[in-house]
């Protein structure tokens, strides 16, 4: 009898475990609606000029994104398929080709309707502390959350080419807190890697800030001077929104992206006729990575 009782208990406890990755592949197995097809069409166009693999590959990542996170509505900010397809679709699109738990350490989702107050502290040099608000158009956690201005959300997918693009950088920090810290080197594998990510990183990094000091105009945001994690996040935005530029501008940081994602975005993207607009410094703030 308590050989039975035992045998039994042990199967509740395979059962307990074995049944969240039934479910999950359970909803992997069933086709994307029609209606969040829709969604994705209209307000992700760059999905219409993915090969048919990639598409599909998209797809199924969203739907593992829609089903492990949960999204939260703040200030009145209602959530419907729109807000979680047009979110959970840019985030995916920074795992395509790439081996991924779907931000594993993701939970939450908090979506404002737009440019949304945090609360900040700043130290002086004589260590007075003065405590502020700002207005910001996404942060990124370490404790499982992600918040964004869903205005801004739709601003950047649908004026894709501009290159400011809120979930792509509030992502960029979530994959780059995967290495154990959030300092512009995410987890990339072996140390030969490091080396060469490291030389290019930091070259333009110091490039970027000279730039910046000077407002000399640049592919990338000028807020990525700020420091190596938002240097990171910037040129992630540059690369998938703007990466004809950025390879002709940033040739060899463009390649270690291109290492990285597993992913060339001009293949999506139709060469630019225009002449590159002027740098833009007027931009809200992202939130600094907590």
């Amino acid at each position: 009898m308590e050989a039975l009782i035992l045998s039994l208990a042990a199967a509740l406890v395979l059962g307990a475990l074995a049944l969240p990755k039934w479910r999950l592949r359970r909803a992997l197995a069933e086709p994307m609606s029609a209606h969040h097809l829709q969604i994705l069409d209209a307000n992700v166009p760059v999905y219409r000029h993915m090969d048919g693999a990639l598409q599909l590959q998209l797809q199924r990542l969203i739907k593992q994104f829609l089903y492990q996170k949960k999204f939260i509505g703040c200030a009145g900010q209602h959530i419907d398929d729109e807000v979680r397809v047009t979110i959970a679709a840019q985030a995916c699109m920074l795992l395509l080709n790439r081996p991924s738990r779907v931000y594993g350490g993701l939970e939450t989702v908090l979506v404002y309707p737009s440019a949304f107050m945090a609360p900040r502290k700043h130290v002086d040099a004589a260590g007075v502390v003065t405590e502020a608000r700002q207005d910001l158009l996404g942060e990124s956690w370490g404790d499982g959350r992600v918040v964004l201005a869903w205005d801004h959300v739709l601003q950047g997918t649908l004026n894709w080419t501009e290159g400011h693009n809120v979930v792509l950088h509030e992502f960029a920090h979530q994959l780059d807190s995967e290495s154990g810290s959030n300092n512009g080197a995410p987890w990339l594998g072996d140390r030969a890697s490091y080396q060469r990510w490291s030389e290019v990183l930091s070259r333009d990094f110091a490039n970027l800030q000279v730039d910046a000091m000077y407002r000399q105009q640049s592919v990338l945001d000028h807020y990525g001077a700020s420091s190596p994690a938002e240097f990171f996040a910037v040129a992630t935005e540059a690369f998938f929104a703007r990466p004809y530029e950025m390879a002709s501008h940033h040739p060899q940081l463009f390649d270690q992206f291109l290492r990285y994602y597993r992913v060339d975005p001009r293949a999506w993207l139709a060469p630019p006729v225009a002449p590159e607009p002027a740098a833009y410094y007027g931009q809200p703030a992202y939130g600094q990575w907590q």
